[in-house]
């Protein structure tokens, strides 16, 4: 069953396909986006349940800078999707915090505050956290063809102290690492200047904000968008991707091809699968996320100054594959009411906790056995996250608590296809997008751009680069 030919096809209606396809469309191209589930946003988005709104993905949006500030890469997004700042209706963190067992950072979106943490908590370390910093500022974390370097290499040239050492990786590889222990420098450059050169936000209405913006910025441009539509088969012909079978047998054509579902989920679409090189660089890290929601705002327990609290309760921060379900050793606290709304409030009291957690051991559970450990899961989740913040009896917890969720790397596969619920994807990232095919690129995650506006970048980049090249401006 033969369809439509479109000059740029991308599959997933993820936030860098979305991108991609906003800017594609604003030069003229007829792209057409084709999404597996119902719902876009791909890795952030949200979902209904009970008459709740959930979101998922979403803690904060990083690379947050004040209005005026020049040369940012959310400045750079906005400019290029033609948004108005307003439109996201971004509200800035309180204030975040690392808590790990005999030390405390506090920052802010002014870096300032992280800057003077470190020296008051690690004097001998001023010049080099100093001298760190410096080498992030200069580093070109946008260069598409950089040598790939380790970050904990070139970290220990500036930082002796392991615990300083770990309470900087702690955030940067919750928010951003899909490789264990270790990190490419040029991706901890990237969320280095995210979360803190730079800095959390969020719209009071969460995810559902910024998604919103970007659906309809595609159907102003013209784009045309499929849902329930996922691709089952990229054939090859001559080095090229020359057709797509679609979930419903019809095979549609497109000059471009571009992906945003993930290096080794692309390669296992293609025919023939390049099933040796997906497996190379197929992603192992997952995680676990409880939510819970209360009839009342945290501060009424004194839970109201941290936005975002990234724990760990163990001599050494160990970013790596869970052994057990769910390691609860580590994790993120985030409490979306304690951004600053100004006069506006969030209706009721939210309480996130991710951790790490193991696909392989929730993915083959019976379903019965599966209900149980998530209930029993749930309660150790939020107990051991409990211990970061100010003490509250369980039973006043409890009477104010209204409804509950968690998903699990099981969830993640089900509703993303990451292969192993791999939230960050591949551990190597493919720089420049290309593939073995002429015509078929990467973007999101695995191009390598991080966090939300990291990946609406890699969209625009990659539509930029490998299709629109010189005709842009701008």
């Amino acid at each position: 069953m033969s369809g439509s030919h479109y000059d740029v096809a991308i599959i997933g209606a993820g936030m860098s396909g979305l991108a991609a396809g906003i800017r594609l469309a604003h030069f003229g191209q007829k792209v057409c986006i084709f999404e597996r589930h119902n719902a876009s946003g791909g890795l952030n988005s949200f979902y209904s349940f009970a008459g709740r709104k959930y979101d998922v993905g979403l803690h904060a949006m990083t690379n947050f800078v004040a209005p005026g500030v020049k040369g940012t890469p959310l400045g750079k997004l906005l400019r290029q999707l033609r948004i108005e700042r307003e439109e996201f209706a971004l509200r800035p963190q309180k204030q975040s915090r690392i808590a790990f067992r005999d030390c405390g950072l506090r920052f802010t979106n002014d870096f300032a505050v992280l800057e003077a943490e470190v020296v008051a908590h690690f004097p001998a370390q001023a010049d080099g956290w100093r001298s760190l910093v410096q080498a992030v500022r200069i580093h070109d974390d946008v260069s598409l063809d950089a040598r790939p370097e380790s970050a904990r290499a070139v970290v220990a040239r500036h930082l002796t102290d392991p615990l300083l050492t770990d309470m900087i990786f702690c955030p940067l590889m919750y928010y951003g690492s899909a490789q264990e222990r270790d990190m490419e420098f040029g991706q901890f450059v990237i969320m280095f200047k995210a979360l803190f050169l730079e800095g959390f936000a969020r719209p009071l209405d969460g995810v559902r904000v910024i998604l919103r913006v970007l659906l309809e910025k595609y159907r102003q441009a013209g784009g045309e968008r499929r849902m329930k539509c996922g691709v089952a088969r990229i054939s090859e012909r001559e080095g090229r991707a020359a057709r797509l079978t679609l979930d419903s047998g019809e095979e549609i054509t497109a000059t471009h091809v571009i992906s945003s579902i993930g290096f080794a989920e692309t390669m296992r679409l293609c025919d023939p699968p390049q099933t040796e090189a997906a497996d190379r660089n197929t992603g192992a890290l997952s995680y676990a996320e409880t939510i819970t929601i209360y009839d009342r705002a945290p501060v009424t327990w004194g839970w109201g100054d941290d936005t975002i609290v990234f724990f760990n309760d163990s001599d050494r921060f160990d970013y790596s594959r869970a052994q057990g379900q769910v390691d609860l050793r580590s994790g993120v606290i985030c409490l979306p009411n304690n951004f600053d709304y100004g006069d506006e409030r969030l209706p009721e009291g939210i309480f996130r906790v991710t951790c790490l957690a193991n696909y392989d051991l929730w993915a083959r559970l019976p379903e019965e056995v599966y209900q149980a450990d998530k209930q029993r899961w749930f309660a150790d989740i939020t107990q051991g996250a409990r211990r970061f913040l100010p003490a509250v009896d369980a039973t006043v917890l409890a009477a104010a608590q209204v409804a509950t969720d968690m998903f699990t790397p099981r969830t993640i596969r089900k509703f993303t296809g990451h292969l192993n619920g791999a939230i960050y994807g591949a551990p190597r990232k493919v720089r420049d997008g290309r593939t073995h095919l002429k015509n078929l690129y990467l973007c999101g995650t695995d191009q390598g751009f991080l966090g939300i506006v990291g990946a609406m970048l890699s969209g625009i980049s990659m539509a930029n680069y490998h299709v629109l090249q010189g005709s842009v401006r701008g």
